[in-house]
Protein backbone atom coordinates (compact mmCIF):
# COMPACT_ATOMS: atom_id res chain seq x y z
CA UNK A 1 0.00 0.00 0.00
CA UNK A 2 1.70 3.49 -0.78
CA UNK A 3 0.38 7.09 -1.33
CA UNK A 4 0.93 10.75 -0.55
CA UNK A 5 -1.14 9.79 3.09
CA UNK A 6 2.00 8.39 4.47
CA UNK A 7 3.79 11.98 3.83
CA UNK A 8 1.01 13.56 6.22
CA UNK A 9 -0.93 10.44 7.85
CA UNK A 10 -2.86 13.61 10.28
CA UNK A 11 -3.70 15.44 7.27
CA UNK A 12 -4.76 12.55 4.76
CA UNK A 13 -6.88 11.59 7.58
CA UNK A 14 -8.38 14.71 8.39
CA UNK A 15 -9.54 14.80 4.17
CA UNK A 16 -10.61 11.09 4.65
CA UNK A 17 -7.67 9.86 2.64
CA UNK A 18 -5.37 7.58 4.88
CA UNK A 19 -6.57 4.01 4.48
CA UNK A 20 -5.25 3.19 7.70
CA UNK A 21 -7.66 5.09 9.82
CA UNK A 22 -9.82 3.14 12.01
CA UNK A 23 -11.96 5.86 14.03
CA UNK A 24 -11.67 9.68 14.36
CA UNK A 25 -11.40 9.55 18.42
CA UNK A 26 -11.69 12.60 20.89
CA UNK A 27 -7.81 13.30 21.03
CA UNK A 28 -6.91 12.63 17.30
CA UNK A 29 -7.27 9.19 14.86
CA UNK A 30 -6.88 5.80 15.71
CA UNK A 31 -5.21 3.68 12.48
CA UNK A 32 -3.78 0.15 12.41
CA UNK A 33 -0.06 -0.31 11.61
CA UNK A 34 1.86 0.00 8.54
CA UNK A 35 3.77 -3.08 9.71
CA UNK A 36 1.95 -6.50 11.19
CA UNK A 37 4.63 -8.34 12.35
CA UNK A 38 2.74 -8.51 15.63
CA UNK A 39 -1.08 -8.51 14.81
CA UNK A 40 -3.05 -5.88 16.27
CA UNK A 41 -0.37 -3.02 16.34
CA UNK A 42 -2.04 0.48 16.41
CA UNK A 43 -1.68 3.92 17.05
CA UNK A 44 -2.89 7.15 18.07
CA UNK A 45 -2.49 10.00 16.15
CA UNK A 46 -3.20 13.37 18.42
CA UNK A 47 -5.16 15.79 16.50
CA UNK A 48 -5.09 18.54 16.34
CA UNK A 49 -1.32 18.28 15.80
CA UNK A 50 0.72 18.70 19.18
CA UNK A 51 4.66 17.97 19.53
CA UNK A 52 4.08 16.59 22.90
CA UNK A 53 1.82 15.45 25.55
CA UNK A 54 2.87 18.09 27.79
CA UNK A 55 1.88 20.43 25.13
CA UNK A 56 -1.80 19.58 25.71
CA UNK A 57 -4.08 20.94 28.62
CA UNK A 58 -5.04 18.98 31.30
CA UNK A 59 -8.35 17.44 30.02
CA UNK A 60 -6.37 16.86 26.47
CA UNK A 61 -4.15 14.76 28.17
CA UNK A 62 -6.75 12.95 29.77
CA UNK A 63 -8.36 12.46 26.65
CA UNK A 64 -5.36 11.26 24.84
CA UNK A 65 -4.43 8.88 27.03
CA UNK A 66 -8.10 7.77 27.58
CA UNK A 67 -7.87 7.31 23.89
CA UNK A 68 -4.70 4.75 23.87
CA UNK A 69 -6.16 3.13 26.78
CA UNK A 70 -9.53 2.38 24.18
CA UNK A 71 -7.45 1.36 21.29
CA UNK A 72 -5.58 -1.11 23.99
CA UNK A 73 -8.61 -2.25 24.83
CA UNK A 74 -9.90 -3.37 21.34
CA UNK A 75 -6.91 -5.10 20.62
CA UNK A 76 -6.98 -6.96 23.73
CA UNK A 77 -10.44 -8.11 22.76
CA UNK A 78 -9.66 -9.00 19.20
CA UNK A 79 -5.79 -10.13 19.65
CA UNK A 80 -5.89 -12.16 23.04
CA UNK A 81 -2.18 -11.00 23.18
CA UNK A 82 -0.41 -11.90 26.91
CA UNK A 83 -0.42 -7.74 27.13
CA UNK A 84 -0.35 -4.27 25.28
CA UNK A 85 2.28 -2.10 25.63
CA UNK A 86 1.82 1.49 25.17
CA UNK A 87 5.04 3.86 23.75
CA UNK A 88 5.13 7.86 23.16
CA UNK A 89 8.23 9.05 21.55
CA UNK A 90 8.36 11.15 18.72
CA UNK A 91 11.91 11.36 18.23
CA UNK A 92 11.25 10.41 14.64
CA UNK A 93 7.86 12.09 13.79
CA UNK A 94 7.69 15.65 15.21
CA UNK A 95 4.20 15.22 16.58
CA UNK A 96 2.25 13.39 19.42
CA UNK A 97 1.58 9.94 18.99
CA UNK A 98 1.66 6.70 20.55
CA UNK A 99 2.18 2.86 19.44
CA UNK A 100 -0.09 0.44 21.16
CA UNK A 101 1.69 -2.83 20.77
CA UNK A 102 0.47 -6.30 21.34
CA UNK A 103 2.91 -8.82 22.82
CA UNK A 104 2.53 -12.63 22.69
CA UNK A 105 3.62 -15.86 24.14
CA UNK A 106 4.92 -17.15 20.83
CA UNK A 107 7.57 -14.23 20.19
CA UNK A 108 11.01 -15.24 20.49
CA UNK A 109 11.79 -15.22 24.51
CA UNK A 110 15.14 -13.32 23.51
CA UNK A 111 13.09 -10.32 22.55
CA UNK A 112 10.13 -10.87 25.02
CA UNK A 113 11.46 -8.94 27.93
CA UNK A 114 12.55 -5.96 25.56
CA UNK A 115 10.49 -3.24 23.44
CA UNK A 116 9.80 -4.02 20.17
CA UNK A 117 12.14 -2.11 18.72
CA UNK A 118 14.51 -4.51 18.74
CA UNK A 119 13.13 -6.73 16.65
CA UNK A 120 15.30 -6.64 13.23
CA UNK A 121 14.88 -4.10 10.60
CA UNK A 122 13.23 -7.07 8.27
CA UNK A 123 10.18 -7.31 10.75
CA UNK A 124 9.67 -3.85 9.62
CA UNK A 125 10.50 -3.38 6.04
CA UNK A 126 9.38 -6.73 4.75
CA UNK A 127 6.82 -6.91 2.71
CA UNK A 128 5.19 -9.75 4.21
CA UNK A 129 4.34 -8.27 7.59
CA UNK A 130 3.27 -4.63 5.62
CA UNK A 131 -0.64 -4.21 6.15
CA UNK A 132 -2.29 -5.42 3.28
CA UNK A 133 -6.44 -5.64 2.96
CA UNK A 134 -6.33 -9.38 2.07
CA UNK A 135 -4.28 -10.41 4.43
CA UNK A 136 -5.23 -8.04 7.60
CA UNK A 137 -8.79 -6.26 6.57
CA UNK A 138 -10.72 -8.78 8.91
CA UNK A 139 -8.27 -7.98 11.64
CA UNK A 140 -8.77 -4.30 10.86
CA UNK A 141 -12.60 -4.70 10.50
CA UNK A 142 -12.85 -6.15 14.57
CA UNK A 143 -10.38 -3.71 15.59
CA UNK A 144 -12.71 -1.03 14.46
CA UNK A 145 -15.87 -2.93 15.89
CA UNK A 146 -14.38 -3.31 19.39
CA UNK A 147 -12.89 0.48 19.53
CA UNK A 148 -16.35 1.98 18.13
CA UNK A 149 -18.04 -0.35 20.96
CA UNK A 150 -15.77 0.87 22.96
CA UNK A 151 -15.71 4.28 22.70
CA UNK A 152 -19.19 4.22 22.98
CA UNK A 153 -19.13 3.41 26.59
CA UNK A 154 -16.40 5.70 26.97
CA UNK A 155 -17.94 8.63 25.31
CA UNK A 156 -21.25 8.35 26.95
CA UNK A 157 -19.83 9.29 31.07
Amino acid sequence: MTGDWRRDPIGSALRGENPMVLAKMKSGFAVIGNTQFLPGYCLLLAYPRVESLNRLSLERRQDFLLDMSLIGEAVEQVCRPKRVNYSIYGNKDPFLHAHIFPRYDWEPEELKPYPVWRYSDEKWTDRRYQYNEENHGELRKKLKEALMDGMKQAYRR
